[in-house]
Parts: C-alpha cells; sequence; structure tokens
C-alpha cells in the first residue's frame, strides 16, 4: 500500500464492528485494527458554545 492511501470511512465503520462482536475470529480482529490504523486522522471539532 503506498503511503498515501487511506481506508474509506465506511470500511473504518465495519472494521469496529467487527472487533465488537466477541463472536469474530482472531484473523477478523487483526484485519479490522489493521484497517483502523490506516484511517485518516480526524480533526479536532471545534470547542462546544453550549450555554450561549
Amino acid at each position: 500500500m503506498a503511503a498515501n492511501e487511506k481506508s474509506s470511512k465506511s470500511l473504518g465503520s465495519l472494521a469496529g464492528k467487527v472487533l465488537s462482536q466477541p463472536s469474530a475470529t482472531k484473523a477478523a480482529k487483526q484485519l479490522a485494527g489493521s484497517v483502523l490504523t490506516q484511517m485518516p486522522d480526524r480533526k479536532p471539532s471545534p470547542p462546544s458554545r453550549k450555554g450561549k
């Protein structure tokens, strides 16, 4: 995989679901973890303005 390739948001969501399943195999969990490490970094969310 090239250095600039990243996993898609939908693939990351699917990988998260696999990791949350107790019945998932070790291989499936390793693959899902690999997908999640290739996700783009999240941008910090702006501070909330509650109460204004």
